[in-house]
């Protein structure tokens, strides 16, 4: 049994690249992580690159490097909204996703199982996606399960988990108890979206369509895709290794044709990559020595080298300057 368990916990160690053991750890100093808001003087008005700051767990900016804005295991920001992951304390794990405008003023708030896992916000800041870490499912014979929610704020309505959508493999309509969903990230048009989806073994890449209610696999062995800014190019990690501490490198893939090339970075990479600007990916990586990690990043089409771009920092997001509407 005891065997057992240290596998458990080093697959999901390897899956949240962390996470788990931030809340494990501040689980057994008899709370949890604090949850902090936002100084008043701290916006998302000013464009910059927004990230987490690993030492306190607050959202900065840079250039600034001031973590002032509320605290959140992940972050990401889009249109004029952000969305922030907070794993509460006690048992068993959950997670709460809050909702701000720019000013940081709170829209809305959902508490749901689990563990905070992945953040998503739609361009135009009006769909919201999140990812937990579950344990405990039936189907799972105790390894690890994911639950992803989608929150159209258009209309208020929440999907609690998109594994109930109608998903078809190839042409066959497909049915299994062990689906699950992680990674969603929207088109600009607030509809169609793309996600990983794991099954029998097996990870896929879907595009899926809310308003038809429907997702299909585009083609296999892609995680935690992230859509370029102009709607043309995934990135993603790709399984390349059977070492379960390395597993992983970052490609690209071109959605007109499916053909895909790998990004100079070699390391493995856990973590959903986040476009800069058309043609850069950031993402992090542990920091040597530490528990935190650093963001790098590295250009989009496979030239170059990689860069660190913020030590100490994770969940990186450009936010570009505020459209006349959002005053």
């Amino acid at each position: 049994m005891k065997s057992r368990s240290t596998v458990l916990i080093l697959a999901v160690l390897v899956l949240l690249g962390g996470s788990l053991g931030y809340v494990l750890h501040a689980r057994q100093r008899g709370g949890g992580p604090q949850l902090v808001a936002a100084e008043a003087s701290f916006t998302l008005e000013q464009p910059g690159l927004y990230y987490r700051d690993t030492a306190t767990g607050r959202v900065a900016r840079s250039p600034g490097g001031v973590p002032d804005g509320p605290s959140c295991a992940r972050f990401y920001a889009a249109g004029d909204r952000a969305l922030c992951l907070r794993a509460l304390p006690g048992t068993p794990a959950r997670t709460e996703a809050v909702v701000y405008d720019r000013r940081f003023t709170e829209l809305r708030r959902v508490t749901v199982p689990g563990i905070p896992n992945r953040a998503r916000v739609s361009p135009s800041g009006q769909v919201l996606s999140w990812t937990t870490f579950a344990v405990g499912d039936s189907y799972a014979a105790g390894r690890f399960s994911t639950r992803t929610s989608v929150l159209d704020l258009r209309t208020g309505y929440l999907i609690k988990s998109v594994e109930e959508i109608p998903l078809t493999i190839g042409d066959t309509r497909y049915h299994a108890a062990d689906i699950n969903y992680w990674g969603v990230n929207f088109a600009a048009d607030d509809n169609r979206f793309y996600a990983t989806v794991s099954t029998g073994g097996r990870t896929h890449l879907v595009e899926g369509d809310l308003k038809a209610w429907s997702a299909r696999t585009l083609r296999e062995n892609v995680e935690c895709p992230s859509l370029s800014p102009d709607g043309t190019r995934i990135a993603f990690k790709k399984k390349v290794s059977a070492d379960p501490v390395a597993p992983w490198r970052l490609y690209v893939l071109d959605l007109a044709d499916l053909r895909e090339h790998p990004l100079a970075e070699t390391r493995s990479v856990d973590d959903q990559a986040a476009w800069l600007d058309d043609s850069t990916l950031a993402y992090a990586l542990p920091a040597h020595g530490s528990k935190a990690t650093d963001v790098w990043s590295t250009p989009a089409d496979g030239s170059g080298t990689p860069s660190l771009v913020l030590p100490g920092a994770s969940s990186p997001v450009t936010v570009p300057p505020a459209s006349p509407a959002s005053y």
